[in-house]
């Protein structure tokens, strides 16, 4: 049997590699839906530290794994992105929380729409950094419109502070509402149901599938991955133009994101002044850029930027838990 196409380059890698990561994930995948939670259960917040740890744990390993072979450069651009992206991701548990209050989910029924997500976003990464790979590659000149964009993405988080987005208003759930049938009650586990049409007449047993409100937790969920990747992706294109780190350190960061969501839940008040470092974190990542070509660098040192990644973010964490140490913490769904 020839071999060779597994050798042969696929957006600047061979495709092995390509082929062995999918497997990583699917394997991780399997495992989640097939053993670990084979049946519907409430996750604790205990086994949801525990998961979460093994998915970082998972995805430093990784990271190990690039920088012995594809070298320390390719290492430290990796744990960057990771850690960038890991962040963020906890940002988005924030909001999903929200959507998850809005409708009421319990957390009995929570693991499964945060699966079925997590799915859809493994495929509009692929799709969003397989097509802006080859725009980086051949416009260089798109960096410093993702710099300029993720500075303002910055300064406008700062300048919205405490603000959060009415769901009740949010446009594609008013647009959902008008165009298809949809239930005011949960159906167990269910994303759709079939229930008597109310355009048929009375009595003549036709039915008609109505979504669900954990269809349209789903699908608001799946919105506000796709807003978050429109800063996040920039954001490691700006670290690394290699798709192959881009992609692998966004996987790795949001496959642990249904672990971390049962373990930040119970405790996102904890987390308030968190936005306040990200804001500042995306004003760095878009400055990186124009402070090298000002200094004349060929760019910004990897190892640089990873350690005050991570100092702007320790940094937050810390203040976040120091000033709201003592909060009650909020009435959970379920």
């Amino acid at each position: 049997m020839d071999f060779a196409f597994l050798f042969a380059d696929w957006l600047g890698k061979p495709a092995w590699m390509w082929l062995a990561f999918m497997g990583i994930v699917a394997a991780l995948l399997a495992l989640d839906l097939g053993v670990l939670h084979k049946e519907n259960r409430e996750i604790e917040t205990k086994e949801s530290l525990v998961l979460s740890a093994g998915y970082i744990s998972l995805g430093l390993l990784f990271g190990a794994w690039v920088w012995w072979y594809l070298g320390p450069q390719s290492g430290v651009e990796y744990m960057t992105g990771f850690a960038i992206e890991k962040t963020l991701a906890m940002d988005n548990v924030f909001v999903i929380a929200m959507i998850f209050g809005y409708f009421a989910i319990p957390r009995l029924y929570q693991h499964r729409v945060l699966f079925w997500g997590i799915l859809g976003v493994i495929v509009l990464r692929a799709i969003m950094i397989g097509i802006g790979a080859p725009i980086v590659e051949n416009f260089s000149w798109v960096l410093y419109v993702f710099a300029v964009f993720l500075i303002f993405t910055g300064v406008k988080m700062l300048y919205m502070g405490d603000k959060q987005p009415d769901i009740a208003q949010n446009p594609a759930l008013l647009w959902l509402k008008r165009r298809f049938n949809v239930t005011e009650q949960l159906h167990g586990e269910k994303f759709f149901v079939q229930l008597p049409d109310p355009k048929a007449p009375a009595g003549s047993g036709k039915l008609a599938r109505f979504m669900t409100p954990l269809f349209l937790a789903l699908i608001l969920i799946e919105i506000a991955d796709v807003i978050f990747a429109v800063d996040s992706v920039p954001a490691i294109f700006l670290i690394t133009t290699d798709p192959f780190i881009v992609y692998t350190s966004n996987i790795f960061a949001i496959l642990g994101l249904r672990a971390l969501y049962f373990a930040l839940a119970a405790m996102v008040h904890r987390f308030h002044y968190l936005k306040y470092a990200l804001s500042i974190l995306l004003i760095f990542i878009g400055s990186k850029i124009f402070v090298a070509w000002g200094l004349g660098w060929e760019k910004f040192p990897p190892v640089w930027g990873l350690g005050i990644t991570v100092a702007i973010l320790a940094a937050g964490i810390v203040f976040s838990l120091w000033k709201t140490r003592g909060d009650a913490a909020p009435a959970r769904a379920g």
